[in-house]
């Protein structure tokens, strides 16, 4: 627990809301009459209200990307390794604003709040939601800001679709786009794994349609199943292998179908047991569908080229070798299309074992590449 936080802290942070009665028109054709989204802010917003930069996070992500929320908080939010002073994005230098997506279940309004409709929870009656409703909705968060254009757009995964789609949504109010592990669309392996988590939430028995709030139950084997199988795609075979190998959690098999044998095993029940106290099912459904549902090239055949012929942002794309979930072949699409597109684009490629999930972790030569980027946007 820390007593004093390191020097490269943000320190002590408070979330924020705001509460917009403006009605959101989804691309479902459906709409949001009011909704509130929860933020935290580091840093300073200069006077020239040019130094601000949005994180967008990913699947399970939430709004405290930095700092702490109390003293006794024993781990920081889930990018302090990337935020704060003297770190790649520089609080010293940038104002950085980080949300909980609509749809999250971390504040923002989505499927547990209450329908002023009903008087229930949403449940199953919250719209679905796409990329594009949640860059429409962070734009909103912005102008309530008073920050016309972002100095940068930055997401890893699911979050790196958030930043490239505000280059394509808003060109005229980004400047530099930073996508990290992530893609132009998911793959159809990829949609296959959603589909396989969606159908382990759907069809528990305590899942109840969606309402489950009302019944005072939580469909947590389905939130425990869909997280384990989840977790198997963010790790690399080398990242398990080295960590778990074939170990044994006692020096004996069992030969049962219910015991606990291996260590990997110990290691997934576990995540997706803490996964299913914290995280709603209905959010996760939703997360997933909008991951399957981003396809910004679709408007033009195809075309990612022809998409991002209007951008006006720069771009920094980073992969990591060893991530076959968003593969490095994957940000070389948008590397290429940008190119093909005449854009201003530097691309990173990270050798380091850790899978997908090295995104967030403290890789010295991600930490380089990615500081060395940021420090030279201007603000």
């Amino acid at each position: 627990m820390p007593t004093a936080f390191p020097h490269d802290s943000v320190g002590l942070v408070t979330p924020q809301v705001l509460h917009f009665a403006e009605p959101l028109a989804l691309a479902s054709g459906r709409s949001l009459a009011d909704y509130q989204l929860v933020y935290e802010t580091y840093g300073q917003l200069n006077a020239a209200r040019s130094n601000a930069v949005l994180i967008c996070h990913a699947l399970s992500g939430h709004h405290h990307a930095a700092g702490y929320h109390s003293a006794d908080e024993r781990k920081p939010g889930w990018w302090d390794s990337y935020i704060g002073p003297g770190k790649p994005i520089d609080t010293n230098k940038f104002f950085v604003v980080s949300l909980n997506n609509l749809g999250g279940c971390n504040g923002s309004t989505g499927p547990s709040s209450i329908n002023p409709a009903t008087g229930k929870p949403f449940g199953a009656d919250f719209p679905v939601l796409t990329v594009e409703d949640w860059v429409h909705s962070q734009a909103r968060l912005a102008d309530a800001l008073g920050i016309e254009q972002w100095a940068a757009v930055i997401g890893g995964s699911l979050g790196g679709m958030q930043a490239m789609q505000w280059t394509i949504s808003y060109p005229e109010r980004v400047r530099h786009c930073v996508a990290i592990a992530s893609a132009p669309k998911l793959s159809a392996q990829n949609i296959a794994f959603n589909e396989v988590a969606r159908q382990a939430i759907l069809t528990d028995p305590q899942f109840h349609g969606g309402h489950f709030q009302e019944q005072g139950e939580i469909p947590k084997r389905g939130l425990m199943l869909a997280r384990m199988v989840g977790h198997i795609t963010y790790l690399s075979d080398d990242a398990m292998g080295e960590k778990f190998g074939r170990g044994l959690k006692s020096d004996k098999l069992n030969y049962d179908f219910h015991s606990v044998e291996f260590q990997v095993e110990s290691y997934l029940r576990y995540q997706g047991e803490e996964f299913s106290t914290r995280f709603d099912a209905n959010t996760y459904l939703l997360m997933t569908k909008a991951l399957d549902y981003y396809d910004p090239a679709a408007a033009h055949h195809g075309d990612l080229a022809k998409t991002l012929a209007g951008v006006k942002a720069d771009f920094c794309v980073i992969s990591f070798t060893t991530d076959w979930r968003f593969s490095p072949a994957r940000s070389r699409e948008i590397v290429d299309a940008l190119t093909a597109a005449r854009k201003n684009v530097c691309y990173l490629e990270i050798d380091a074992p850790q899978g997908h999930d090295a995104f967030l972790m403290p890789i010295a030569r991600y930490q380089q590449g990615f500081s060395s980027y940021m420090q030279r946007i201007k603000v």
